[in-house]
Parts: structure tokens; C-alpha cells; sequence
């Protein structure tokens, strides 16, 4: 969360960190970056090898943040080092881990003879030769990193592995060239060689895993071809895509991917979207229509012009926004990193306790230093610090592969707190589009009047067909699904904000709404009972009249609603199933407002209906919410409910086909990429099994070490047996985050049917 005391001026920038093993490391990472003049934020994540840094601006600022880090002892590199590199084959980096495994299992045949009944021992010398390479180059890792922790004056988990595993090895040193000729001495250098080798193996698979966790972004970054056709006098000619400029014309063939955004100029297609938005099914894309950069083209040769490219397109805005959730620190990991900073101190003392305590109680020296070996080695937090930003990683990867984007982690620990989801009711609850829900015409005594429903629908939007009212084009639409024929019109006068009038077939005829056509003289007596039907139904009224002998007279009455999305009433069941309270927010009046809400399951008479809200009130309402102390989703379209997305705990802005989508990434901590109402139930789960996760994760982190520490001081534990277990945690902890790319969203009844 962007601190209060941020200044405006502050720039951000984003480094890669290679060599991080633990907690602690990150927290060494992080002071070492806030000791910069004019660094003013720092976020590192142990997941994904990153830091994000807010700084002020200043010359070589980034060169400095680089050498902080080298100084920590830490190697820096480019902030996306880890998403451009590619996937590393099953066995890669393996090398190591072999070699250790190689060296040390001869080491440990006596521990295995010992199973079977048999003693067998390797000649000291032998066990000499095999276990120091693995300590001192296998190992030369920890020493390394080990010694830049003491020069910080801090400490991590390859310190404690470089003190336990070389204690050991000195030890067996120590009693090899102490004991009498002929005689055997228990010597420890299985201890020092197979912890060395289990904590490189558990590193081997948790970098393997750590690939899992950036997947999502590698895909998304793979959407993006590298080559485009560009149209221009000569025909058609390949350039690369960072050459392409808005205004250019590609050509796009079947099975290509979109370049960038762009307006289809001509040619018509099937175009899958699922990466993007979620959706399986392909969407119809024809001249007129906008494309997303990314996108795959199915069947068609399109000519489209480019509208956005670079960082102002769609797919660099979405890559943008998952960057920053996985780079984001949830709110819980404060108490992790607080933990961290004091966690390898307090094991060191702990680990010279547990030397003295065995010594001075009488028993030999060796078998203290053995005890205080296992207590550093099975103490290593390397878990710790990957509990939190595994799972977020994890979460919002795989959200984001199902049209959710997570703008930030404390969203997502947010939303599994929610008590009440308000929503907005034009384009949120509703399609959004206005629609002739009733055209009532009544029988005529005079024969000169056309009386004809469809004849009258016919005149009706021949008259407006040359509008761009969103009610004179449902009456366009609605005569287009009949299949009727426009006639033509003259004398077209329009009376903006009351309606417009023409000339049919010599006639004359008014459509507007009821109180103009009114002024103009017409009598709706005849209409009175429907009249005031549709008016107590919350309608948007129209009328069509026509001038004759006896005046003007009312030949048709129109309303018309919105239409609620099918999935609407299904998906606040689904909600209120949770034990969420659900609300709806609406500027229309009393009456609409709740005759839609009835139609989608709610209920006014309990207080779920807002009505007569202005765009700009919506916010003090959604703010009246919070401070009665409830935790409050707010969903909308993301054009016009910034405000009120913004106030909210958590808002969910649903990307609109209006252009809503650049404002919904902007205004909400989540994005739903299509216009889809199960999406905020979705989000709503994968909240609830991502914090489920990180606390699952926690817990075991915690109680391998909480557990083994005074397992380990009690002599109840061996150095071998405590490195397979912090080996074991660490990939326990990522395994774990990695169950949730498994999720799928649940969908609403109504898709099953």
C-alpha cells in the first residue's frame, strides 16, 4: 500500500535481485536500498527476485540503488530477468545438486548399514576427501552470502548454514587428527556434506516451482508477436512491432496474433479473447469493430488501423497491473518481515545456549556441538519469506488467466473480508443497452389513421433512424429483428431533449415523449390505463402521433428498460449464499430502480435498493457503508464509478466495450475483463483461497521451526534430519501456493442449465 508521506514527485523504479535465499535477506535488501538519499519506499519480493523502489529523482539515481544492492552482497539485474529468461529445461542447474548427492551418499552408508544391521564405516580420510569439496565448493555459496550477512552486521539463512555445516566439518577434523592410532572416532562429515547437498536440492526445486509462479506473466508477454504486416503503397511488408505507429494499417491473417489495439477497417472474423478476458467463446469482429493487441485472429484476413501501441495498449496495461500485484506486499507479510529482522539473531543465541547448556551439563563437547549444529540448520526461514509471495503469486496469475486482474495484494487479502457488494445498475447489473420492451396500439374509428402495429413500428423508426439517441435506436433495432423494410422521410425536425417529427407517405407524424407530444395537443385518454401501467412499472415512455383532420392523435405508446444480464439474479443468490449482504446503487427514479431490482432477486422493501443517486453521490453512500464498520465491495462499470470504486475496500471495475477498460485498471483494485457478474463472485473465491493459502503457508513455516528449534536443542533431532526438513519446508511452502493454478471459477447455475 503507497505510503501517506509518498511525495508526487517520487519515480518508481524496479531491479532484479539474484542471490536471496531467506526472510532475512530480504530485509537486508531492503535497508540497504532505504539507506540511498531520497529513496522514499522500498517492496522486495523473495518470489519473484525483485525490488520496487520509490525514489526521488536524481542523477545516477539507479546506479546507486544497483551498487546498494551489490554492497548487501547481492547480485543486481534487469527488473525482468526473470520473466525474459527462458523456461529452463526439467534439469537445468541440476549440475550441483548431483555432484553433492554423489559425494555424500557413500557418507552416509553407515547411518543406512546401521538399518540393516550392519557397521560400516569409510576410513576417516576417505570421508575427508569426499565431504570437503562439498563443503567448501559446493558450499562456497553460503560462505559467500554468509559473509556479506556479517559485514551488514545481519544475519540469514546461508550464515546459518555456513556456521552449522562448517562447526561440523571442524569437528570431524578435530576428533579424526585427535584420535589414537588404530582407533575409530564417530566423525560427523556426513552431517556437514548431506545438509549442504539437501538445502541445494531444496533450492533446485523451489527455483523450479518459482518458474510455475511467473508463468502467467511469461504467457502474457508471449502474446505479443514480434513481426507485423504493415500495408503501405508497396503492399504488404513485415516490420518489427516496435516500429508500428498509431495510424498505421496491418494486415492480420487467420491465426495470427493482433500486434496492437486497432479499429477493424476491413474483412470479418472469429477472434478468441480467452487469454485476455476469460472467455472461450470466439466474439464476431467486423469493420468498425476494436481489437485488442494479443489477441488471436480465427478464420478472416483483416485490415485493421492501429489505435494504441507500446505501454498505451490494452495487454501492456494488463501486464502492467499483474507485475504490480505480484511485486505488492500483502498486509500480513509487515508481521512476516518484522519477524525476519530479529529471527536469526535470536537462533544464534539459541544455538549457543543449546553448545552450553549440553556442555556444561556434563556431556562430551562433540555431542553439544552436534545439538547446536541442528539447531541452526533446521532454523533457516527460508520458507518464511516465501509463504506470502508464492500464494499471492500464484493467486493473481491465475486470475488473471481467467479475466481478473488483482491490481494489489491488499485487494486481494481485502476481499475475503466482504460483508456487502453494492451494485451499480446500468452496464454492472443490467446489459446496458436500452431496448422497446412494449410498442401498444390501439384500434382507430377513423380509416385515414394507420392503426397496423407493425406498419406503425415501421414509420416509427423510419423516424429515427437517422438519430443517436440510445432510445431512437432500440426502435431501429426493434423494427431490424422484425425484418422490416425503412421508408423513406422527409422534413425531418428535431426538438432536442423532447423528440423529433417527419413526413411518411404525405403524412405527418411526432415521436417524443409523452409530455411533448401533450404540448403539441395530442389526448392520451385512450392510452390512460397502459399509461399508467408502464409509468408504475418504472418505464422510459415514448409516443407516436400523427396529424390529421381532427388534429393530432396518439396512435402508439412505447417503453422501454434495460435489459438485467441473464446471469444477474443467479450470481447475487450465489452471494448472499456466502453470507454477503448485496445492495444496488442507481440514479434511476424510486420506481425503475426497483422494478429491476425485483427482476434480479432483490428486495426494496429490506433496504437493497439505492434509487435516485447522482454519479458523484455515489461515493458518500459507498463511504456510509464503510464507517458503520462493514467491509464493502463496490462493482461497476468503470467509466463513470470511479469515485465510488475508489471509496470502496475493494473495487471492482467491469470492463466495458465503451472504453472503460483503461479507466477500470485505473479507478479499481480489480478489474474484471469482460462484462461477466459471476467474474465478482469469482474474485470474491480466489481471494478466499489465496489468503487461505498464505496463512496455510505461514503456519507450517512457522512450525518447522517452532517445532524443530526445541526438537533440535533437546537432542532429538540429527543435522541430516534437520536439512531435509528446511529443505522440505521450503518446497512444501511453494508446492502449496502452486495447488491454486489448479482454481477454476465456479460458474453460476444459470450457465449449466
Amino acid at each position: 500500500m503507497t505510503s501517506p508521506k509518498l511525495s508526487p514527485t517520487a519515480m518508481r523504479i524496479d531491479l532484479g535481485i539474484h542471490g536471496m535465499t531467506c526472510a532475512s535477506c530480504v530485509g537486508r535488501a531492503e535497508r540497504a536500498l532505504k539507506k540511498i538519499p531520497g529513496v522514499q519506499e522500498v517492496a522486495v519480493n523473495l518470489a519473484t527476485e525483485s525490488a520496487r523502489v520509490m525514489v526521488l529523482p536524481a542523477d545516477q539515481i539507479e546506479a546507486r540503488l544497483r551498487r546498494a544492492v551489490r554492497d548487501a552482497g547481492y547480485e543486481p539485474v534487469s527488473a525482468n530477468a526473470a520473466i525474459d529468461a527462458k523456461p529452463a529445461s526439467g534439469w537445468q542447474g541440476f549440475g550441483p545438486v548431483a555432484l553433492g548427492l554423489a559425494l555424500s551418499l557413500p557418507l552416509m552408508l553407515p547411518m543406512l548399514g546401521s538399518l540393516l544391521g550392519q557397521h560400516w564405516m569409510l576410513p576417516a580420510w576417505l570421508q575427508f576427501m569426499l565431504a570437503t569439496p562439498v563443503q567448501f565448493v559446493l558450499g562456497a555459496r553460503f560462505y559467500k552470502a554468509g559473509w556479506h550477512a556479517l559485514l551488514s552486521l545481519s544475519g540469514n539463512m546461508d550464515l546459518l548454514v555456513s556456521i552449522g555445516t562448517t562447526a561440523a566439518w571442524a569437528l570431524s577434523v578435530w576428533l579424526w587428527l585427535g584420535t589414537p592410532d588404530g582407533a575409530m572416532a564417530h566423525l560427523y562429515f556426513e552431517a556437514s556434506a548431506v545438509v549442504i547437498t539437501l538445502v541445494l536440492l531444496g533450492k533446485w526445486l523451489e527455483a523450479r516451482a518459482k518458474q510455475q509462479t511467473t508463468s502467467a506473466i511469461r504467457a502474457l508477454h508471449g502474446l505479443r508477436p514480434d513481426v507485423a504486416h504493415l500495408l503501405g503503397l508497396d503492399g504488404e511488408v513485415d516490420v518489427p512491432v516496435d516500429e508500428v505507429l498509431v495510424g498505421d494499417e496491418l494486415v492480420v491473417r487467420p491465426g495470427e496474433r493482433f500486434a496492437m489495439d486497432a479499429e477493424v477497417l476491413e474483412g470479418q472474423a472469429q477472434v478468441d479473447e480467452s487469454m485476455l478476458t476469460g472467455e472461450p467463446l470466439p466474439v464476431n469482429k467486423a469493420a468498425g469493430d476494436r481489437v485488442t493487441g494479443g489477441t488471436l485472429n480465427g478464420d478472416g484476413r483483416l485490415i485493421v488501423r492501429v489505435k494504441a501501441v507500446g505501454v498505451d495498449t490494452v495487454l501492456s496495461g494488463i501486464i502492467r497491473l499483474v507485475e504490480d500485484a505480484q511485486a505488492a506486499k500483502a498486509p500480513i507479510q509487515r508481521l512476516v518481515d518484522q519477524v525476519s529482522a530479529v529471527f536469526v539473531p535470536v537462533v544464534l543465541v539459541l544455538a549457543l545456549a543449546t553448545l552450553l547448556g549440553w556442555w556444561l551439563s556434563g556431556h562430551a563437547f562433540e555431542l553439544s556441538v552436534i545439538h547446536a549444529v541442528t539447531v541452526l540448520v533446521i532454523a533457516c526461514p527460508c520458507a518464511l519469506g516465501l509463504a506470502t509471495p508464492a500464494a499471492i503469486m500464484a493467486g493473481t496469475g491465475v486470475a488473471a488467466q481467467h479475466g481478473i486482474l488483482i491490481k494489489d495484494a491488499q485487494a486481494l487479502e481485502l476481499a475475503h473480508k466482504t460483508q456487502v457488494v453494492v451494485f451499480d445498475k446500468t452496464g454492472t447489473l443490467t446489459v446496458g443497452k436500452a431496448q422497446l420492451t412494449n410498442f401498444v396500439v390501439l384500434p382507430e374509428s377513423d380509416p385515414t389513421v394507420t392503426t397496423s402495429s407493425t406498419a406503425l413500428l415501421t414509420i416509427a423508426a423510419a423516424l429515427q433512424s437517422g438519430s443517436s439517441h440510445p432510445l431512437a435506436r432500440a426502435v431501429v433495432q426493434a423494427a431490424a429483428d422484425q425484418h422490416l423494410s425503412l421508408l423513406a422521410v422527409e422534413n425531418i425536425q428535431t426538438v432536442p431533449g423532447k423528440g423529433l417529427s417527419g413526413r411518411v407517405n404525405v403524412s405527418d407524424y411526432f415521436i417524443g415523449s409523452p409530455h411533448w407530444i401533450r404540448e403539441l395537443g395530442a389526448n392520451f385518454e385512450k392510452f390512460d390505463d397502459q399509461l399508467l401501467g408502464l409509468e408504475a412499472q418504472g418505464a422510459t415512455l415514448a409516443a407516436l402521433a400523427q396529424r390529421s383532420a381532427q388534429g393530432l392523435q396518439v396512435l402508439a405508446l412505447m417503453s422501454f428498460a434495460d435489459e438485467p444480464k441473464r446471469e444477474a439474479s443467479s450470481v447475487i443468490s450465489a452471494l448472499r449464499a456466502r453470507g454477503i449482504k448485496v445492495l444496488m446503487l442507481s440514479g434511476d427514479n424510486q420506481a425503475a430502480a426497483q422494478a429491476m431490482a425485483r427482476r434480479v432477486g432483490l428486495n426494496p422493501e429490506q433496504g437493497e435498493v439505492i434509487s435516485n443517486v447522482l454519479p458523484g453521490d455515489k461515493a458518500a453512500h459507498i463511504l456510509a457503508l464503510k464507517q458503520s464498520g462493514q467491509t464493502v465491495v463496490m462493482v461497476g462499470d468503470g467509466v463513470n464509478d470511479a469515485p465510488a470504486l475508489a471509496a470502496a475496500d475493494v473495487g471492482m471495475a467491469m470492463a466495458s466495450a465503451e472504453g472503460g477498460t483503461d479507466v477500470a485498471m485505473h479507478a479499481a483494485g480489480i478489474t474484471l475483463m469482460r462484462g461477466d457478474l459471476s467474474l465478482v463472485a469469482a474474485a470474491l473465491d480466489i481471494s478466499n483461497r489465496a489468503v487461505a493459502k498464505i496463512r496455510q503457508n505461514l503456519f507450517w513455516a512457522f512450525v518447522y521451526n517452532v517445532a524443530g528449534i526445541p526438537l533440535a536443542a533437546l537432542g532429538y533431532l540429527n543435522p541430516v534430519f534437520a536439512g531435509a526438513a528446511m529443505a522440505l519446508s521450503s518446497v512444501s511452502v511453494m508446492t502449496n501456493a502452486l495447488l491454486l493454478k489448479r482454481w477454476r471459477p465456479e460458474l453460476p447455475e444459470i450457465y449449466k442449465k
